[in-house]
């Protein structure tokens, strides 16, 4: 059994890397869970889980320098893949190699959640929408974060990825989740999975270098990430036939 959801947003700002390991915490109770930073060229997700010193990274792997093993840590209950920080490696590394890092992955896995770039500007930051089976769009309760995530959905489903549902995240005003609930419904394939208030424990989290839900486990955003954890269904697949469709997979040339 496994899945894979890129999380994904269309813009920068919006909480994604904090939404896909507090997701990834939430469904590590029931599910063998791996979350791959799949922002090859701006990742955070190490600065999230403390492992700004990794050995390697997923660098190392797409430029064939490390197995995909030794990329891999066992963090807060899951199994994480970072990647590094160097603007050189991020030029020199050979983003189709994520179809067999994706792949490999898959064996020992129900779920992989991939931390998707804000953008979709080069080949390395469309593939794991390419990839995923379902995307899980994270987006803040406004016209232009909602216009910027239709985009993402639209490209996805042009690969025949699908969407499993809407995150709403660092929420300040829960009157504009309503001024905005109508577009969401009629627009997005997938339900509105919850609302997460915006939290100062988030950024905390991130200074102490650990996911929101390891720092402030009480906290009204972690328990409403648990909501939505709750409310994303998973679906059974068979992990040999997922492999192959990830090694198989077409990489465009350009978003």
């Amino acid at each position: 059994m496994v899945e894979a959801f890129a999380v994904a947003s269309g813009k920068g700002g919006t909480g994604k890397t904090t939404s896909t390991l507090a997701l990834g915490m939430a469904l590590a109770e029931e599910y063998d869970v791996t979350v791959v930073d799949a922002d090859t060229g701006m990742a955070n997700l190490l600065f999230h889980t403390g492992l700004d010193d990794a050995d390697a990274t997923l660098h190392d792997v797409l430029l064939g320098a490390a197995p995909v093993e030794r990329a891999t840590y066992d963090r807060f209950g899951m199994r994480v893949v970072p990647c590094g920080t160097s603007l050189a490696a991020f030029r020199e590394a050979d983003p189709t190699r994520l179809r067999e890092v994706v792949a490999e992955l898959a064996d020992d896995a129900d779920v992989l959640l991939l931390d998707s770039p804000a953008a979709l500007g080069s080949k390395s930051a469309v593939l794991p929408v390419v990839l995923a089976d379902r995307i899980v769009v994270v987006l803040q309760p406004t016209i232009p974060s909602l216009s910027d995530a239709l985009k993402v959905q639209e490209y996805a489903r042009s690969y025949g990825t699908g969407t499993a549902g809407v995150l709403f995240n660092r929420v300040r005003d829960d009157g504009a989740i309503d001024r905005i609930a109508a577009e969401v419904e009629r627009y997005f394939d997938g339900p509105t999975l919850g609302t997460v208030p915006e939290s100062d424990a988030a950024g905390a989290a991130r200074r102490a270098g650990e996911p929101l839900l390891a720092h402030a486990p009480d906290a009204p955003a972690s328990r409403a990430f648990r909501e939505a954890a709750g409310a994303l269904d998973v679906r059974v697949g068979d992990a040999d036939d997922v492999a192959a469709r990830f090694r198989s997979a077409v990489i465009p040339d350009t978003p």
